[in-house]
């Protein structure tokens, strides 16, 4: 996937306003425009322009492109940093009928997943808010103008992310967001809020946590919208998250994988002890069930053993391996020989 820099495309610094988006994009528009255009690559351009001003004209997805900062280059080789868009609120309310499919993988990478990644109930929520706000100057216009009209508030979300020990035990954590807007100058800003939240124990991965009136403001007295919290694990230097299953490596020495032995193995809960039986192969899996995530069922710990030699350091280590040698008649590579 390659990077796209926006503003090179647009030939715009990165303080440009809105309305300096807004002036750049119609006058590469009208030269590249397919009808007028002379150029062998006309066509590309157009719509490369238009994917610059798809994301530039608008207030969120500008906020979330600018937060990775500027440090690649048009056309180098990208991929997306880890939850890059942790902590990053947004309405939803910019979907104006295109789709990430018009556009390069940059663009569906970086904010495909934003509209995709609501349920069923919230993107119909999302759409009956919407369709309230853009039907409301109609309806002060029309037939009851003079009555007092009023709209629940959009519904807002984010990405959270939470160490794999909250979802075994539960929770209280303090949450920082960030919300853009536009200042008086016309430039996108990121304003900042801190909420605390309750993370229930079992909580899985990508589930949705719902915080009601934490959303948009409602408008003349309706109700605010709610706020949806998308759950992320941060990445553990040991454990490995499949829906409720984690998976952990453990080291074992080989006189425990040949004779068997009683080990003690780190879970995201604390310690448990678990058996190893004899004669286990290094890559062996073992379940310790219902050890995974809590639920109803719970998730299980799955162990995978990896048999680690020690090394031959001194004299006593190397004669201990040369006797090892001479008491097993083994031949580790004979498969090969047919």
């Amino acid at each position: 996937m390659k990077y796209k820099d926006y503003y090179e495309i647009l030939g715009l610094q990165r303080t440009a306003t809105q309305d300096d988006v807004k002036r750049a994009y119609r006058k590469l528009a009208r030269k590249y425009h397919p009808d007028v255009t002379k150029q062998s690559d006309g066509e590309e351009r157009f719509k490369e322009v238009g994917e610059a001003y798809q994301v530039l004209k608008d207030t969120e997805k500008r906020a979330a492109y600018d937060r990775m900062g500027g440090q690649w280059r048009n056309g180098q080789d990208f991929q997306p940093p880890p939850n890059w868009d942790e902590g990053f609120e947004f309405s939803g309310a910019s979907n104006d009928g295109t789709t990430s499919s018009d556009f390069s993988d940059f663009f569906e990478a970086m904010f495909g997943g934003a509209q995709h990644g609501m349920h069923s109930r919230q993107r119909q929520r999302h759409e009956a808010r919407s369709d309230h706000y853009a039907n409301a100057d109609d309806d002060l216009e029309g037939a009851y103008s003079g009555a007092k009209f009023s709209a629940p508030g959009q519904d807002h979300h984010a990405k959270v992310v939470i160490d794999l020990a909250d979802a075994y035990r539960g929770a209280q954590r303090s949450i920082s967001l960030q919300m853009p807007a536009i200042d008086a100058q016309g430039h996108v800003t990121l304003q900042s809020r801190h909420l605390n939240v309750s993370i229930p124990k079992g909580v899985r991965a990508g589930q949705h946590l719902r915080l009601a009136g934490q959303g948009g403001a409602g408008l003349a007295g309706g109700s605010a919208g709610d706020l949806y919290l998308e759950i992320a694990f941060r990445e553990h230097p040991r454990f490995r998250v499949d829906g409720r299953d984690v998976s952990l490596d453990v080291p074992v020495a080989p006189w425990e994988a040949a004779l068997g032995a009683e080990v003690t193995v780190p879970t995201p809960d604390g310690f448990v002890e678990m058996t190893v039986p004899p004669g286990s192969p290094g890559g062996r899996r073992l379940r310790l069930k219902g050890k995974g995530i809590p639920a109803n069922p719970p998730g299980d710990l799955y162990i995978v053993l990896n048999i680690v030699l020690p090394p031959a350091a001194t004299d006593e280590a190397k004669a201990a391996y040369e006797k090892m040698r001479q008491s097993f008649n083994f031949e580790p590579r004979a498969n090969f020989h047919g």
